[in-house]
C-alpha cells in the first residue's frame, strides 16, 4: 500500500467507527504557549482533554503532521543516522473525549490493523505492552483480543519513581494522566533486537507502531491519583513506520514518499546512492522546512523562525557536503508537493512562496557557509583534546549564522564533541546584555475573580441599563465606590465593545442619578466586560442600575477602520499572493495598523494597486453582511480564521464586498455598508520583523485629513522652489540634478586640494634607514581626501610609511599607508591599532592601508608621535 493510501484508510475506518474527520491543524499550535511546534495527534485537541473545550462530536479521527526539532522534543540531531527519526512526520490518531474507553480502543487498533478489510497485518507478528498494574488492559488484550500471554509484555516504573514507567502517561506533573498500551512490530530474527522490556529492546527488531494512551486520572500536587468522572483515550500511530512495515522495509527511508524525495535530491545533489545520510538528511528536511513555511514560520534568529533556519542550513551544509550547486535545496519543493499535495493542498498553493523563501536563505547562507566552515576547520586543527569549545561553538553561530547544529553534525562525523553548556552560557550572556529594558503598562485586571459573564448588547445598539456585578480598585473587590476612584465596573450586560481580535475597547460613560463614572477603556476578563476609569461623580454600590452610553462618534470611525482592514487583507492576498496572513493588527478610532506576512517591501505601484482595489470595494457600497454558523461550517465554507486564535463553536462570519470579496470570522463590531468607510489612505508601509510587514492607514475623515495635510505640505514646497503642485516633480528633479553637478565639482576641487597638499607635505617626510616616515594632520578633511592625499603621497615618496589624521567636526581619522615594498616589515593595520587608543578610537584594514576612527581630537599629536615610534622599530627589526 501506499502511504497515501494507508493514511485514508486509516481515517475511512475510523469514520465507519462514528468518529469526526478533523484535518491536521498547523504546526504552530494555538492557544498553547508551552510548545514550540505541534508535536502529536492530541495537540489540537488538549483542551476537550481538559475540560475547556466542548466539541460537537466526542469522537475524532486525523492525521496530524508534526515537527520534532525544537525544545523538548527534538529528534534533529538524530536524522539521518537512524532508521525512524524525522524532524517531519505524520500522527494517526483517533481519540475519545469521554465516550469510549479501553475495551473499544483495543479492539479498534486490532482490527485495523489485522482485519483483511484493512491492513491485514498476521497477528503471530505482532505483541503488546501494558502498564504492569493495568489488568484491565491486559485482560482485554488476553481474554477478548485473543493474544496470547507471552505476547503480552506488562512494563512496571522503569524510569526511577512511582508510575513512571514506559508505558505511564501524563500531560504534566499534575492534571489528566494514566496507563497506556503498545503496540510493536517484530521485523524478524534477522535484526538484532529484543522485546520490550528486555535488555536488548534498543535493538531494531521490534518497532513500536502504536500507543494506546488512557486518561483514567487526575494527579494532584501531593501525589494523589483521583479517578476522572470521564476517561478519555489519545492514540497515536505514525505514518511512516506503518508504511514501512506494509510496504515490507526496514527504514521508514525506504518508503514511497522518502524514495521519491530521494531521487529527486539525488539528481540535485548528483548523488545516487539512496542510503546516504546526507541524502536522507535532505529529503527529511525538505518536508519540515517546506510545511514549517506554509504554515507561517519564516527564517530568523528567534524561536521558531531560528529553528527553521538552522534546519534549512542543515540540509544546505548536507548537499554542500555532497558537491550540490549552490541553490539546490528549493528546488525540491515541487517534488515535495506532488508526493503530498492531495492530502495537504495548502502545499500546492504555496509551493512558489515555499521556494521563494528558501531560495533567499540558501543565498543568504551561501555567502557564509566557505568561511565559517574555513574557521571551524581551523579551531578542529589547533584543538587539544576532543571538545569544540562553546565559544568557538558561539562565535560561529553569533558572527557566520552557523547554527550550533551544524557544529554538532561536523563533530560528530570526526568523533568530536561540543562543549553545549559552554556555548548555552555565551548565548546566556549576549542575551543578558542585549535584553533591553521596557515600559510595561501592567493589566491590572488581569487574574480578577468573576462569576458569570456580560452579555454583550453592542452589535444592535449603543446605549442600555445594566446591573453592577462587581467594583475593584486597585484590583482589589470592593462594595462601593466614591467619587475620585479610578477603578473596574463590571455589568451583568453591557453595549460597549471589549478590546479583542486587534480592536480598541469602547470609550464613555456609565450613569445614572447624580452618577458620573467615565469610561476611558473597556477590556475582558474570562467571559465578564471590564470598565475601567474613574467615578468623575457620586458613588456607586454593587447592585446599582448605570446607564451605559457608548461613545458614538469614536465607535463609528472606530467600526470603519475595522471593515477597512478586512478588505485590506483581501487586497493584500489578492496583489501580493495567498501566502499573505494576518500576524497582528491594532483597529482605533483614528487609524488602523496591520501586520502580514510578506518577504519583502511592498513596491509603491503595488500599493497604489492595493489603494485602487480597496477604494473600489468601499464606492460599491454593498452591505457588510454577518452571519452565525458552527465553526467547522464556517471554515467551510471558506472563511478565514485567524491563526492561533480561539473561536467558540458558534462564530460570526462576516463578509463584504462585490462576490463576497471579503469572508473572514470576526467578532468585532463593523460599518453596515462597505461605502460607510468612505475612503483608505495607506499612510506607511515597513518591517518590523524578518518576513513581517507592517501597513498603517486611515479611513473616512481620518483620511480626508491626512490628504488634506499631504496636499498641504506638496504645496508648501511648490512654493520654495517656484513652481506649482503640478509641475513641484520636475522641479525637485532639477534641484537634486543641480545637487550632483556641484557635488562632483566640490569633489574634483577637493582632489586638486589633497594634490597640492600631498606635493607640499612630502618635503616633511623623514628618511629613516632609507624610507620615507611621513606622519601629518589635515584637519578639515573628509576620508575621500585623507585616501586621495595618501595615494598621491605613495605615488610622489616612492618607498614609504604614511600616517595621515583629521579632525573633522569633531569626529577624528587616522589613516595609515605602506607601500607594496614594505609589506614584508610593516602593516597598515598594525599601525592605526598602535595609534587609536590615543584619539579613543578602534580601526584595522589592509596590510597596505587601513583606517581607524575616534573621538578624542586632543590625541591626534600623540598618535602621530606614536606613528613615528612605531616606524622606527619596524624597519629596524
Amino acid at each position: 500500500m501506499k502511504s497515501s493510501d494507508i493514511r485514508k484508510a486509516f481515517l475511512d475506518y475510523f469514520a465507519s467507527k462514528g468518529h469526526e474527520v478533523v484535518p491536521s491543524s498547523p504546526l504552530i499550535p494555538g492557544n498553547d504557549p508551552t510548545l514550540l511546534f505541534t508535536n502529536a495527534g492530541m495537540v489540537q485537541f488538549k483542551d476537550c482533554f481538559l475540560g475547556k473545550d466542548q466539541r460537537s462530536y466526542t469522537r475524532a479521527t486525523s492525521s496530524q503532521r508534526c515537527v520534532r526539532a525544537g525544545g523538548k522534543h527534538n529528534d534533529l540531531e538524530n536524522v539521518g543516522y537512524t532508521a525512524r527519526h524525522h524532524t517531519f512526520f505524520e500522527m494517526l490518531g483517533n481519540f475519545s473525549f469521554g465516550d469510549y474507553f479501553k475495551e473499544d480502543a483495543i479492539k479498534f487498533a486490532w482490527e485495523f490493523l489485522t482485519s483483511p478489510q484493512w491492513l491485514n497485518l498476521p497477528t503471530e507478528k505482532l505483541m503488546v505492552t501494558v502498564y504492569a498494574e493495568d489488568d484491565e488492559a491486559y485482560d482485554i488484550w488476553n481474554k477478548q483480543v485473543g493474544v496470547p500471554a507471552d505476547k503480552i509484555v506488562r512494563i512496571g516504573d522503569n524510569k526511577g519513581a512511582r508510575y513512571a514507567s514506559d508505558n505511564f502517561w501524563a500531560m504534566g506533573d499534575t492534571g489528566p494522566c494514566g496507563p497506556c498500551t503498545e503496540i510493536f512490530y517484530d521485523h524478524g530474527e534477522h535484526i538484532w533486537g529484543g522485546p520490550p522490556g528486555s535488555p536488548e529492546e534498543d535493538g531494531d527488531r521490534f518497532i513500536e507502531i502504536w500507543n494506546n494512551v488512557f486518561m483514567q486520572f487526575e494527579r494532584k500536587e501531593n501525589g494523589d491519583m483521583i479517578p476522572l468522572p470521564k476517561p478519555s483515550v489519545d492514540t497515536g500511530m505514525g505514518l511512516e513506520r506503518i508504511s514501512a512495515i506494509m510496504q515490507g522495509v526496514h527504514s521508514n527511508y525506504e518508503i514511497d514518499l522518502f524514495q521519491a524525495l530521494l531521487k529527486a535530491a539525488g539528481e540535485l545533489t548528483g548523488c545516487k546512492d539512496s542510503e546516504n545520510k546526507s541524502l536522507r538528511v535532505i529529503a527529511d528536511h525538505i518536508r519540515s522546512t517546506s510545511f514549517l513555511i506554509v504554515d507561517g514560520v519564516l527564517p530568523s534568529n528567534e524561536g521558531r523562525g531560528y529553528v527553521l533556519r538552522r534546519i534549512i542550513r542543515r540540509a544546505i551544509r548536507h548537499g554542500h557536503m555532497l558537491g550540490a550547486p549552490l541553490g539546490f535545496f528549493h528546488k525540491l519543493v515541487p517534488a515535495l508537493a506532488e508526493q503530498m499535495g492531495d492530502a495537504y493542498p495548502e502545499l500546492v498553493t504555496l509551493t512558489a512562496h515555499v521556494q521563494k523563501v528558501l531560495r533567499l536563505e540558501e543565498e543568504q547562507f551561501a555567502k557564509t557557509l566557505d568561511k565559517g566552515m574555513g574557521i571551524l576547520n581551523e579551531a578542529i586543527a589547533g584543538l587539544k583534546g576532543d571538545t569544540i569549545p562553546g565559544e568557538t561553538a558561539f562565535k560561529l553561530y553569533d558572527t557566520y549564522g552557523f547554527p550550533f547544529d551544524l557544529t554538532a553534525d561536523v563533530a560528530r562525523e570526526r568523533d568530536l564533541k561540543v562543549d553545549e553548556d559552554g556555548f548555552n552560557a555565551a548565548m546566556d550572556k549576549q542575551r543578558e546584555m542585549a535584553r533591553a529594558a521596557g515600559n510595561f503598562a501592567g493589566n491590572y485586571g488581569k487574574g480578577l475573580e468573576i462569576d458569570g459573564s456580560t452579555e454583550f448588547l453592542g452589535y444592535t445598539q449603543l446605549e442600555n441599563t445594566g446591573a453592577v456585578k462587581a467594583l475593584f480598585k486597585d484590583g482589589v473587590a470592593v462594595e462601593q465606590l466614591n467619587a475620585g476612584d479610578e477603578a473596574i465596573l463590571v455589568l451583568d450586560e453591557t453595549a460597549f465593545y471589549a478590546e479583542s481580535g486587534g480592536q480598541a475597547g469602547d470609550t464613555g460613560f456609565l450613569k445614572a442619578n447624580g452618577v458620573v463614572f467615565q469610561v476611558k477603556d473597556t477590556s475582558k476578563e474570562g467571559k465578564n466586560h471590564l470598565h475601567k476609569g474613574v467615578l468623575v461623580e457620586g458613588s456607586v454600590k454593587v447592585g446599582d442600575q448605570l446607564t451605559a452610553s457608548v461613545d458614538a462618534e469614536k465607535r463609528q470611525s472606530t467600526a470603519i477602520h475595522h471593515s477597512a482592514t478586512h478588505l485590506l487583507h483581501a487586497a493584500l492576498r489578492k496583489v501580493l499572493g495567498e501566502h499573505v496572513s494576518q500576524k497582528g493588527s491594532l483597529v482605533t478610532y483614528d487609524k488602523l495598523r496591520f501586520d502580514f506576512s510578506h518577504l519583502e517591501g511592498v513596491k509603491p505601484e503595488e500599493i497604489a494597486q492595493i489603494e485602487t482595489i480597496v477604494n473600489s470595494q468601499i464606492r460599491a457600497n454593498t452591505e457588510v453582511t454577518t452571519r452565525l454558523m458552527n465553526i467547522d461550517d464556517a471554515r467551510e465554507s471558506g472563511a478565514m480564521a485567524l491563526f492561533g486564535e480561539k473561536y467558540d463553536d458558534e462564530v460570526r462570519v462576516l463578509s463584504m464586498g462585490v462576490d463576497n470579496f471579503s469572508v473572514e470570522l470576526c467578532g468585532g463590531t463593523h460599518a453596515k455598508r462597505t461605502g460607510d468607510i468612505g475612503l483608505l489612505k495607506i499612510s506607511s508601509e515597513s518591517g518590523i520583523a524578518a518576513g513581517i510587514r507592517r501597513i498603517e492607514a486611515v479611513v473616512g475623515q481620518a483620511a480626508l485629513d491626512y490628504i488634506a495635510r499631504e496636499e498641504a505640505t506638496l504645496n508648501s514646497i511648490a512654493r520654495a522652489l517656484k513652481g506649482s503642485a503640478d509641475n513641484v516633480g520636475d522641479k525637485v528633479e532639477q534641484l537634486i540634478a543641480r545637487s550632483r553637478q556641484l557635488e562632483k565639482e566640490l569633489d574634483a576641487l577637493k582632489s586638486k586640494l589633497a594634490s597640492s597638499a600631498g606635493s607640499d607635505l612630502a618635503a616633511n617626510a623623514k628618511d629613516i634607514h632609507g624610507v620615507n616616515v611621513l606622519a601629518a594632520r589635515l584637519d578639515g578633511a573628509d576620508v575621500d581626501a585623507l585616501r586621495t592625499t595618501l595615494d598621491q603621497l605613495k605615488n610622489k615618496l616612492g618607498s614609504a610609511l604614511i600616517m595621515l589624521a583629521s579632525d573633522a567636526d569633531g569626529k577624528v581619522t587616522l589613516l595609515a599607508g605602506v607601500t607594496k615594498d614594505l609589506i614584508g616589515k610593516a602593516k597598515a593595520g598594525d599601525a592605526v591599532k598602535e595609534c587609536a587608543p590615543y584619539v579613543d578610537g578602534r580601526g584595522g584594514g589592509k596590510p597596505e592601508m587601513a583606517q581607524a576612527g575616534g573621538q578624542n581630537a586632543a590625541g591626534i599629536d600623540d598618535a602621530l608621535a606614536a606613528f613615528s615610534r612605531w616606524a622606527e622599530a619596524a624597519l629596524s627589526a
